[in-house]
């Protein structure tokens, strides 16, 4: 329990992007330390040198791109593709192979540019990339890290992104399609099974292209359904026996096939949004209010990226995910955001944005949303910060007069963090949702409110129907995991919870 509560704390407190650069340098160095012992058939100093001058090409690139569309460069993004690609492509250090490798990095950085709508991507750039060498130059991705040496690395770190970034439906579909479609072909050449499954694993790019590249945001849809499409579709065309014509299949063709599917089917607004208010609303916690210059279409307790343009961004980049605190009902769009010590160079740089300040947001995603089935009774548990998707849920039930049966939990440490409080209020007073507010560490003889940790205890004397009653938490990941595990303690089938997508504080 010690180790699971300590894996949700760091990654609770990392981004889904630095995660990914992190595990992405952790499998070029356990590949340096492969080769060195001669377990791999390249050199140590082809597989650092070919990294390195990647990381070069598309430093130069993206800046040179970012600045011709006068679009915010993400380093932390092109650092992911650059080493993504040393990953794909044969370590070299012959001027034949830096010339593939320089062509690679180049139409990676430049398909995030080009082959782009409203400054949004529709194509794994990294696939792109080795698909366009391969037709252009007769080059083709090696696929290197799909061996049965690096395959335990590849998984176990594989495991923590698709925790992270919660798309578990997405990754085990895709793996489950693509075995069986390679088993199908197997089978038809009377090849056994196991020696099949085998090869797939061990020795082949379906674990990298299903935890890395099939898991990448921009390219992915943004419900489970579509998800479940998305996987089996890259899946199916996974195999290289696949073909139309005299073209074969292969593991980035399959996956631009799959992102054009999730570009028809997701949401594609984009805005560029001023900062009208910065409101204090909490320790730590400020409200940004926008102005919204055309109508957002989203459902009340989605998500939005938010890309914030600003001077040397850390290695943690300039792109974070916010839950949006507004109804679709409001003209402008709000953030509830907390600030921590020591935070990242995209909070800080957001915690001075003045009047006026702009932010590009886009992306609309998540499922954290009311049942369509109003008769659904419902009980919201909210830790901290995790309060803003029901703000926004209980605003819009408020503008709507749309009664609902739903208790609200929110635990806070201190009465003073009790943040949107006159929506709340609201609520209970017009729709006649029960709200029950409990703090921590309150020592104030002023607070009538409750104290304590959620518990079960708690659940059972406000909610007397609480079997009947499906569950939504949203907070911090050590505190929503856990509650998840109360709830199951108590009875409660997994299908009756629902989680909030939380991707980290950095």
């Amino acid at each position: 329990m010690l180790k699971l509560n300590l894996l949700d704390k760091f990654l609770d407190g990392i981004t889904m992007y630095r995660l990914v650069l992190y595990y992405l340098i952790a499998l070029l160095l356990i590949a340096v330390v492969l080769s060195f012992f001669g377990v791999l058939y390249f050199s140590p100093f082809a597989i650092i040198f070919s990294s390195i001058f990647l990381v070069v090409v598309c430093y130069v690139s993206n800046f040179i791109f970012s600045y011709v569309f006068e679009a915010a460069p993400n380093v932390e993004s092109l650092y992911i593709t650059a080493l993504i690609l040393a990953l794909i492509i044969t370590p070299t250090t012959s001027f034949h192979g830096l010339v593939f490798l320089g062509w690679a990095g180049l139409l990676a950085m430049a398909s995030k540019y080009i082959l782009a709508i409203q400054k949004k991507h529709i194509f794994n750039p990294a696939a792109v990339a080795v698909a366009a060498t391969a037709i252009g130059l007769g080059q083709s991705a090696s696929w290197w890290v799909g061996t049965a040496w690096m395959a335990p690395f590849v998984f176990l770190g594989g495991i923590l992104i698709m925790k992270k970034i919660q798309r578990e439906d997405l990754v085990v579909t895709f793996f489950v399609v693509a075995i069986a479609a390679s088993a199908f072909f197997g089978f038809s050449k009377g090849t056994d099974f196991f020696e099949t499954l085998k090869r797939i694993l061990l020795d082949s790019s379906l674990l990298f292209l299903g935890f890395v590249m099939l898991t990448e945001p921009l390219t992915t849809p943004s419900t489970k359904k579509l998800r479940f499409v998305y996987g089996a579709l890259v899946g199916i065309l996974f195999p290289p026996q696949v073909h139309v014509g005299p073209v074969f299949s292969t593991p980035e063709l399959a996956l631009l096939v799959g992102n054009v599917f999730s570009y028809f089917v997701s949401p594609k607004e984009k805005l560029m949004l001023v900062l009208k208010e910065k409101i204090q609303i909490g320790t730590d916690i400020t409200d940004f209010v926008f102005p919204l210059p055309k109508k957002l279409n989203f459902l009340p307790g989605q998500y939005m990226e938010w890309t914030l343009a600003h001077k040397s961004p850390d290695s943690r980049g300039n792109r974070r995910y916010f839950t949006l605190a507004s109804s679709p009902t409001e003209d402008t769009v709000r953030l509830g955001v907390k600030f921590y010590e020591n935070g990242s160079s995209y909070k800080k740089s957001m915690g001075t944005m003045d009047l006026g300040s702009k932010i590009l947001a886009g992306q609309v995603a998540g499922e954290f949303t009311l049942p369509k089935d109003q008769n659904k009774k419902l009980v919201f548990i909210a830790g901290g910060i995790g309060i803003t998707p029901y703000r926004s849920i209980l605003k819009y039930l408020i503008d709507t007069n749309q009664k609902r049966e739903i208790v609200l939990f929110y635990s806070n440490k201190f009465a003073s963090e009790i943040m949107y409080q006159d929506v709340f209020d609201q609520a209970a007073k017009k729709l006649n949702i029960k709200i029950v507010y409990t703090v921590t560490e309150e020592t104030s003889p002023v607070w009538k409110g409750r104290k304590g940790r959620i518990d079960s205890q708690m659940v059972e004397q406000e909610v007397p129907d609480w079997k009947e009653r499906t569950f939504y938490l949203s907070g911090p990941h050590v505190m929503v995991t856990g509650f998840e595990q109360t709830l199951k303690d108590m009875g409660v089938s997994s299908n009756q919870i629902k989680i909030d997508f939380f991707p980290g504080y950095a």
